[in-house]
């Protein structure tokens, strides 16, 4: 491979660019608003796209705020012997988002309650906040009826592109628990989707 000059391409400089981004940063020094901007720049983009894709756009930017908002407040909570910082942000973001439906859907249901309404089923709720583009109908059935924990492993692979690793630090759990229930998440899936196109 060569770079634009038609000179050989440094494969030791792809490798420096990666740990560069992978380097724990230094949350307690002395200039945390230039990490901090530098985490923003890094994440804020692809961090977007998973809070889009869970709460929609109108709110996902401000939980991507809140979620940077928070990570300052904790800042001295991150420990990076666990995990890369990827992880810990995605797990604040993923709090914030199951706060966000626990208030919403509260709102909800005393919203219906004052206007004398019967109210919706939760999984049906949760179904319409997935966003219609990246699903099917059958996805968005069955990703309402996973448990909140399988759903957030799968949201966090797959739309956040985390790995197990990173989910397991997101979360709070083991990498072992997360692969299992990552796997058996798919597999079911893989099922439905199998049966519905016969």
């Amino acid at each position: 491979m060569t770079g634009d000059t038609g000179t050989p391409a440094d494969p030791a400089a792809n490798r420096y660019v990666t740990t560069a981004l992978d380097k724990p940063p230094d949350l307690r020094g002395a200039d945390v608003t230039a990490v901090f901007a530098e985490l923003f720049d890094t994440h804020a983009r692809q961090l977007r796209g998973y809070l889009a894709g869970r709460v929609g756009e109108s709110t996902a930017d401000d939980l991507v705020a809140e979620t940077f908002l928070v990570a300052l407040r904790q800042r001295h909570s991150y420990d990076p012997e666990r995990a890369p910082i990827k992880g810990w942000l995605y797990g604040i973001a993923t709090n914030l988002v199951r706060e966000h439906l626990r208030k919403e859907s509260r709102g909800r249901r005393a919203n219906l309650r004052a206007v004398g309404r019967p109210e919706p089923d939760h999984d049906a709720v949760v179904a319409d906040r997935v966003d219609a583009e990246r699903a099917s109908r059958v996805l968005k059935q069955a990703l309402a009826e996973l448990r909140d924990e399988d759903r957030d492993v799968l949201l966090l692979t797959s739309w956040a592109g985390l790995t197990p690793a990173e989910v397991a630090e997101a979360l709070g759990e083991p990498a072992s628990t997360i692969r299992s229930r990552l796997h058996r998440v798919r597999t079911r899936l893989q099922a439905l989707l199998t049966e519905e196109s016969r």
